[in-house]
């Protein structure tokens, strides 16, 4: 009896006929096994049926090697080695059973089922028809007239596929290939015209699949190689490709399409890893620089454009440099208006030139295509807040410089103001009043400004001087009268009370 669960149970539940296994029955003055070879087979049998297939194999190599003229060896090692998923390693030995014992009708069976897989369909006919004229079993015989009507059934197929091919109807020859790969799964050639349907249909990611595939059904397939190279190449994919492309090179390393290529994705690839080293480093000016580069590198591939654009975006942005950022962000965003990089890169652009409900929009635009993105969510935050904020008083407004401005500008700038604005300089009453309530405004942007903390909570959207913005509510620490300003010096770097100043 064979186990529910054991490994020749569940070979059985797909090839019936491999059950001879386990039924097989030592047929020693007929094969010539010697005492040796004979325990090697039982012990090997008994381990195949504890799903022990490494052990199994090593026993039925044994026996192979004490009798190498013994069928029941070789269809036991070829039955492991189908239990292991060796399909290649398992065909010489089924052939090798049936050159030995030519009526062993179940090993006949099993090799023209794997001929089938393999998409040999002439040779499996063969084996099929003669299984069928050999005085088979009930169960064999029902097996083998349906493996032969699945391989004329495919031989249909692929004349169609083929016919389709030649006329350029590629939709309908994936259709037929298909159905055929269904059955022949192990076809390389097949897999290998499928590929080139779905190039020609626009879709390179299901013909990598096949080649793949066929790369690892053909032996030395360095063309499937190359094909996978230059697919993830045109995807953008150039580190894959390189991947790809050198294991052409170590089946043939004088392929010269394979080397030409190699070359050309080594350049890129070393030019891309440069550029991104240089914007971890924060140098975003020869980061720029260097994706410059990749596009001049390859400019016949859109991939590489877009993406050189999409981390420039980025570069400008980080490095303040909004105007650039929002010209080249959008460049990519007219090609991909979904882009979640490119969306956040110019909303950071948008808020540092305080164009708040474009950069609000960018957010909610990102946020819809990642809504988990904890950058998205607290941008958008901050974006509100600023517009909030912009609707009350903006320090940089009040001294004219811009968000990204130095704390040496902002110094210069206030210097100016507070000379300009000193109340001292009116003497009209209505314009001094004026005069002061501006010079309060300019003593404030200053104070906010030159405090890093204070201006950082101030670039988040919250006034340190606002008690709306403050916990615990109270009045306004900075809201003094024009009195608590006399006597300071607009000059000095430090607190606002140092000693008297008046203009005369």
């Amino acid at each position: 009896m064979v186990a529910p669960g054991s490994v020749t149970s569940r070979l059985g539940s797909v090839f019936p006929f491999l059950l001879v296994l386990v039924d097989l029955q030592y047929e020693g003055a007929e094969c010539g096994v010697n005492a040796d070879v004979e325990k090697h087979l039982e012990l090997g049998k008994k381990l195949l049926a504890a799903g022990q297939l490494a052990d199994a194999l090593s026993q039925f190599h044994a026996a192979v090697d004490g009798d190498p003229e013994n069928y029941i060896a070789y269809y036991r090692r070829a039955t492991v080695f189908l239990a292991m998923g060796k399909s290649k390693a398992a065909l010489p030995d089924l052939t090798k059973v049936i050159e030995l014992k030519m009526d062993f009708t179940a090993a006949r069976l099993q090799r023209g089922h794997l001929l089938l897989k393999q998409g040999k369909l002439d040779e499996a006919e063969d084996d099929f028809k003669k299984v069928l004229k050999s005085s088979p079993s009930e169960s064999e015989e029902k097996e083998a007239q349906l493996q032969l009507g699945k391989s004329d059934e495919m031989q249909r197929l692929r004349s169609q596929a083929l016919d389709a091919f030649e006329s350029a109807d590629f939709g309908a020859a994936i259709t037929f290939l298909d159905k055929i790969l269904e059955v022949c799964v192990w076809d390389a050639e097949l897999r290998e015209l499928r590929a080139e349907c779905f190039i020609k249909e626009g879709e390179p990611r299901k013909a990598i699949s096949d080649l793949k595939a066929a790369s690892k059904l053909k032996n030395d397939n360095t063309e499937a190689f190359y094909k996978i190279s230059t697919l993830y190449y045109q995807l953008g994919d150039h580190e894959l490709s390189l991947s790809e492309v050198r294991e052409c090179l170590k089946l043939d390393q004088d392929h010269k399409r394979c080397f030409a290529h190699y070359k050309q994705v080594k350049k890129l690839n070393k030019l891309i890893e440069s550029a991104e080293e240089l914007i971890r480093d924060g140098r975003y000016t020869d980061a720029t620089s260097k994706y410059e580069s990749v596009m001049k590198t390859e400019p016949s591939v859109s991939e590489y454009t877009i993406r050189s654009k999409e981390r420039i975006c980025h570069c400008f942005s980080k490095d303040e440099k909004p105007v650039e950022a929002i010209r080249v962000c959008s460049e990519v965003l007219q090609v991909e208006p979904d882009n979640v990089n490119a969306l956040k890169d110019r909303a950071e652009a948008y808020l540092i030139e305080e164009m708040y409900d474009e950069a609000i929009q960018d957010y909610e635009t990102a946020q819809e295509h990642n809504e988990n993105d904890q950058q998205i969510r607290e941008g958008l935050e901050k974006a509100q807040r600023l517009l909030k904020q912009s609707q009350k008083r903006d320090y940089y407004k009040i001294l004219g410089v811009k968000r990204n401005a130095k704390k040496q500008e902002i110094i210069k700038a206030y210097r100016k103001l507070a000379l300009q604005w000193h109340p001292d300089n009116f003497q009209n009453e209505e314009e001094k009043k004026k005069a002061e309530k501006k010079f309060i405004d300019i003593a404030a942007a200053k104070e906010v400004l030159s405090d890093p903390e204070m201006r950082k909570k101030f670039d988040d959207g919250e006034d340190p001087l606002d008690a709306e913005s403050q916990q615990g509510g109270g009045g306004n620490p900075f809201h003094r009268s024009w009195n608590s300003w006399q006597g300071f010096n607009p000059f000095s770097s430090g607190g606002p009370f140092r000693f008297k100043f008046h203009f005369n």
